[in-house]
C-alpha cells in the first residue's frame, strides 16, 4: 500500500545514519522498510488513540530488537547516537499522523538498544 501522506512518503528516513559510514547501507535500508510499514500500518488501520498508536510503534520497536543484531552482525550496531536518530523517526511519524500528545519515550518503550 503506498504511503498518502505528502509529509511522510517525502521524508528522508534515517538520512543520518545513511550519512554516517558506521552503518551499512543494507541493514539501515531495513530500518527505512520497518518505518514506512508503520506509516501503511497507521494508514490502513487509523488508530483513534495513542493507545492503539503505540500498539503499532512498539511493534515496529521489536522489528528493530530483532535488526540490531543485523547490525552487529555486519560490525555495527544500534548504539547511543543511532538510537536518538531512530527515536527521532519515531516521534516524526506519531507527530505527522496528528498524535502530537504521544511521549518520545512510549513510541519504543520496549526497545533494546
Amino acid at each position: 500500500m503506498p504511503i498518502t501522506d505528502q509529509r511522510v512518503a517525502g521524508h528522508a528516513f534515517l538520512r543520518q545514519m545513511y550519512d554516517d559510514s558506521y552503518f551499512p547501507d543494507r541493514v539501515v535500508d531495513q530500518g527505512k522498510a520497518i518505518l514506512l510499514r508503520l506509516c501503511e500500518r497507521i494508514e490502513a488501520e487509523q488508530p483513534s488513540d495513542l493507545e492503539a498508536l503505540y500498539a503499532l510503534t512498539h511493534a515496529a520497536a521489536e522489528e528493530f530488537n530483532l535488526l540490531d543484531t543485523e547490525f552487529v552482525a555486519a560490525g555495527s550496531g544500534i548504539e547511543t547516537v543511532a538510537r536518538e536518530w531512530i527515536c527521532d523517526e519515531f516521534w516524526f511519524v506519531a507527530s505527522a499522523y496528528g498524535f502530537t500528545d504521544a511521549d518520545g519515550e512510549e513510541l519504543t518503550a520496549n526497545r533494546d538498544w
